[in-house]
């Protein structure tokens, strides 16, 4: 797993042995992601929850996004995404925390709104539309932002935690994984 590009570009990132541990995004998925945003990640902030080793969030920086936050409930990631920080040089520019999402939200002081938001949670936890309404609900996505879902499974247009919140633009399967695009929807929380 490396850096594909950016002023960390090559790096190779240390990542946790074992996919019951971390499942890192496949590299043609993180290209795919990448690409999609690539003119608009520049001075944006990025929040990569269930971090993992951290490789979107340090892909995010590598590419000139201006902050990023890795949220992860184990200590063994945050210590691997720290290193991987050092590494890349990038850590001057990164919050890290130890945490799950819903500890993260009750926790942090001041709600910063992200312009994108990265989830990848165990596939196995079927996570995403709760961490989904959580996100919105307590306004960690701007009105502008975009919110990326990477998951083995099509994001269930008519679950209600998403369908009155955001709105779905575009998915794209690449082998197994399915990557989710979406944006919040107004103020009609």
């Amino acid at each position: 797993m490396r850096v594909i590009t950016g002023t960390a570009r090559g790096t190779k990132l240390y990542t946790l042995s074992g996919e019951d541990v971390t499942r890192p995004t496949p590299e043609v998925v993180k290209e795919a992601v990448f690409s999609s945003i690539q003119f608009d990640i520049e001075g944006r902030t990025f929040l990569d929850l269930y971090a993992g080793s951290g490789q979107m969030g340090i892909e995010a920086l590598s590419r000139g996004a201006d902050r990023a936050t890795f949220i992860d409930a184990s200590r063994d990631a945050v210590g691997i995404i720290n290193q991987n920080l050092q590494k890349t040089k990038l850590i001057t520019k990164a919050t890290v925390m130890c945490a799950t999402a819903e500890q993260y939200v009750k926790t942090v002081r001041t709600r910063q709104a992200f312009d994108f938001v990265f989830l990848d949670p165990p596939y196995a936890l079927r996570a995403l539309p709760d961490a989904l309404a959580l996100i919105y609900d307590a306004g960690l996505i701007k009105p502008t932002g975009l919110v990326i879902c990477e998951d083995e499974k099509y994001i269930d247009k008519d679950d209600e935690r998403l369908s009155s919140r955001f709105e779905l633009k575009k998915e794209a399967r690449y082998g197994r994984v399915i990557i989710s695009y979406l944006t919040p929807k107004g103020e009609e929380k």
